[in-house]
């Protein structure tokens, strides 16, 4: 299927104009069409993942014209390679589980709260796909406007306050990514580009401070989104006021927006920028990492506890894309899906027990394994995996990430970096052991029913696929394994670069020449793309192959 791609991300759509024919009362009847098109649309992603050949390309690419307004041409290019592969097969098989999971927690509005998840799910998928800068950001602001309104009209108490202030973060960072698009798209003018396609921005040549410039505003946009210390205080907010499907959907993909822009677009276009300010990331990395951790040590509210662990665990995943090696990059990439899976599930058991009690104090509970089982079976199986046990699924994305940026310049934040790995231990089994385990004295969690079918539904795939991602990643890899391959190559300044750039001044090649005739032989062959010292060809954004 040549349209297998806009197919999955615009299923959802389909989906938001059955639901506009169906009376609002209907509330089963809306829940059942969106559970259908979700299920749908992760069927039609499977059918992709099968179609897709294990190479560095961009695959299933669709390019047409899409807009032209004056000086800017924006088309419709979309596609994707094994880094963005996994992030669109997450993000389908996250929202049926995030729709199963509202069909008793949402009674009010459900109508527009189908609507909102079905709209956020296409705007998650556009941005993963997206090859045109500027349809990038289209999706990245669609994004933003169903998520506002699930904050601002499900959430909690003080829903109001963490909607607009997600709102207001996401905004700013938002506006300055616009700004240095624009001036990169006026600079690809300038270098012949005739439209916003990202593959030819990455043989842009840019001097320096212009690549520190865009790279800080494309940076703080994404760091915001991560998020990163110290712009991560609309996260515990938003998580804690959000519902629990809009939690799970935030956790398992929203925040991958942060760190996939950093390996899709900050890194790969303004290369020796990022390498420049690496230090610096990974000083914000680790200090997230610890800061995350013992903050939510000593959170009374569980959800706000599961929201800092979100800052901690994505602060490995800066960690490992920042050492610009396979080990770090592809590390980092699977603990982006670890963590969706993991996280979405905390966020999911939390939802279940509020559901039950109404209440997300640990003092509350206490011995509830006693009461449910079932349901302490699964949360010793997540906690497992949040805290990275070898043989879950958040093992392995840790390990390759700490040898990744321990074999980089990063060493001894790595060093640092570990405490992380036992602070989560402790704060993990420590509410555990408190929710858990002790004498179940209060009468209401006496009372307390373990999980039912459906939730029991909701939790199996992702136990299983946290044992499955554990104990054989080696598909997941492979996948993804040529593309980080040319983002490394992308990502890395060869030494000899600088005395070259004279030498290949004064040989006057023709524009295209690769210039590897005056290399050392270790040296010929394909340089990284943007680096100085080549002339590359400028790449045809109608052939996005």
């Amino acid at each position: 299927m040549s349209n297998v791609l806009s197919l999955t991300t615009f299923l959802p759509i389909l989906g938001v104009l059955l639901l506009l024919f169906i009376p609002k009362d209907s509330k089963g009847v809306l829940r059942n069409v969106t559970l259908a098109v979700t299920v749908v649309t992760f069927l039609v992603s499977l059918i992709m993942l099968a179609g897709f050949q294990t190479n560095a390309e961009f695959q299933f690419v669709e390019n047409v014209p899409w807009i032209a307004a004056g000086p800017f041409m924006m088309r419709y290019n979309i596609g994707i390679d094994g880094i963005s592969l996994w992030l669109v097969i997450l993000t389908t098989f996250i929202m049926p589980i995030a729709v199963l999971s509202t069909f008793t927690a949402v009674e009010e509005k459900v109508k527009e709260y189908m609507v909102c998840l079905l709209l956020l799910e296409t705007g998650m998928l556009g941005a993963f796909i997206s090859l045109d800068l500027f349809l990038f950001y289209i999706f990245w602001e669609v994004m933003l406007i169903p998520m506002y309104f699930m904050i601002g009209i499900w959430g909690g108490k003080n829903k109001i306050y963490a909607a607009v202030k997600f709102f207001i973060y996401t905004m700013v960072g938002s506006l300055l990514m616009l700004v240095a698009l624009i001036f990169l798209y006026f600079k690809g003018v300038e270098a012949g580009f005739q439209d916003f396609g990202l593959l030819q921005f990455f043989n842009l040549k840019l001097d320096m401070a212009t690549q520190i410039w865009l790279f800080l505003a494309f940076a703080f946009a994404f760091a915001i989104k991560v998020p990163m210390f110290p712009l991560h205080t609309w996260l515990p907010d938003a998580h804690t006021e959000a519902p629990t499907a809009g939690s799970v959907i935030l956790a398992a993909v929203l925040l991958k927006m942060g760190t996939y822009g950093y390996v899709r677009f900050a890194i790969p276009l303004f290369p020796e920028a990022a390498h420049k300010f690496a230090p610096l990331i990974a000083t914000l990395a680790v200090i997230g990492i610890i800061y995350a951790a013992l903050v939510a040590m000593v959170q009374e509210d569980v959800k706000k506890l599961v929201a800092y662990s979100s800052v901690a665990h994505l602060g490995f995943v800066m960690l490992g894309v920042f050492a610009f090696n396979t080990e770090g990059i592809t590390g980092g990439m699977l603990q982006m899906l670890n963590h969706g899976i993991s996280t979405g599930a905390l966020f999911l058991i939390v939802g279940f027990i509020y559901e039950r009690r109404h209440t997300r104090l640990i003092t509350d509970f206490g011995g509830l394994s006693k009461q449910m089982p079932i349901f302490a079976t699964i949360f010793m199986i997540v906690t497992f995996s949040s805290v990275g046990l070898p043989g879950t699924n958040g093992f392995v994305g840790e390990f390759l990430i700490l040898i990744g940026a321990f074999e980089s310049q990063l060493r001894w934040f790595t060093v640092v970096a570990t405490s992380g790995v036992i602070l989560s231990a402790v704060y993990m089994l420590w509410v555990f052991q408190r929710v858990m385990f002790g004498e179940l004295d209060n009468p209401k969690n006496q009372k307390l029913l373990d999980l039912n079918g459906r939730e029991i539904a909701i939790m199996v795939p992702l136990v299983v696929m946290i044992f499955v991602m554990g104990l054989y990643p080696k598909p997941f890899i492979d996948k993804m394994d040529p593309a980080i391959k040319k983002l490394v190559a992308q990502a890395r300044i060869a030494p000899v670069t600088a005395q070259m750039i004279p030498a290949m001044n004064q040989m006057q090649m023709p524009v295209g020449h690769q210039g590897t005739g005056q290399m050392p032989e270790a040296n010929q062959g394909e340089m990284p793309a943007g680096q100085p010292g080549q002339t590359p060809p400028a790449v045809n954004s109608h052939d996005a192959k």
